[in-house]
């Protein structure tokens, strides 16, 4: 089909709308679910959710390894603080019963599934430096991405810069601190490995799917995962733990404060 014409570029452009790709948002959602997308390796994606959503990643293949990023969704200066969410909740290593924290105390999303030896709350994401060092490239549309750059247009997509990117939550490739102070990178969690977020505030999560930093292999790996969002209800249980409990009930005030709870 000749696209010299307008007619047949116009042809040619609405043909393409039959044309299955795998990686792109299920537009609309399968029944239940509000998100429905499989991120590539090498791919990034971004949505704004609903307070009590629950977001549902699954490690395809078993080589994907998925870096978070969540901002308040109403003012995005409030953001994902990786220092707090160690450091107030006395635990590196972040799984199940785990909760997310702003750089205000406030709980942006609880974590409700997923392994604690298969997350990594120290290395953040690959950069173009490192990258391009590795892999001689790491620029967003090469064939070696790295994931701050990914970050970078996933967050222009919501209005956001470089500046706003603070460091970010992996899952699925573990990473260990030995008592020498010295990282382990613990591998894949496997095909079919879950992480489950739900959302107690109105959230803007973005997702880079690339290789880990500490990932020793020479070649590009990362395999697919699988993104589906389905809405929920917010945590009920806030007494697991004093600073817990401080947290949600600093999420609170602030969701009461706008009628939002």
């Amino acid at each position: 089909m000749s696209t010299a014409t307008t007619t047949g570029a116009r042809e040619h452009a609405r043909a393409q709308g039959g044309t299955i790709v795998e990686h792109m948002p299920t537009v609309p959602a399968s029944p239940g679910l509000t998100w429905e997308e499989t991120i590539p390796g090498g791919g990034y994606a971004s949505k704004r959710l609903a307070r009590g959503t629950t977001l549902r990643i699954t490690d395809v293949y078993g080589d994907a390894c998925v870096s978070v990023l969540l901002f308040n969704a109403d003012e995005p200066w409030e953001r994902l603080n990786v220092a707090d969410t160690v450091k107030v909740l006395w635990q590196a290593y972040v799984g199940a019963g785990h909760l997310l924290l702003s750089d205000q105390g406030r709980v942006l999303a609880s974590v409700t599934a997923g392994a604690q030896d298969r997350s990594d709350t120290f290395c953040g994401t690959s950069t173009l430096l490192a990258n391009t060092e590795r892999y001689g490239d790491g620029t967003p549309h090469g064939p070696t991405p790295a994931g701050r750059e990914l970050f970078t247009l996933a967050a222009a997509k919501h209005g956001l810069t470089r500046r706003d990117l603070p460091p970010s939550i992996s899952f699925f490739q573990g990473v260990r601190v030995g008592d020498d102070g010295g990282f382990t990178w613990l591998g894949s969690a496997g095909p079919g490995a879950v992480v489950e977020l739900r959302a107690e505030m109105p959230v803007t999560v973005l997702l880079a799917n690339v290789p880990h930093p500490l990932d020793p292999r020479e070649q590009y790996t990362c395999s697919a995962a699988r993104i589906e969002a389905r809405l929920g209800e917010p945590a009920t249980d806030w007494t697991r733990s004093p600073e817990g409990e401080r947290a949600f009930l600093n999420t609170a005030d602030y969701l009461n404060a706008r009628g939002i709870a």
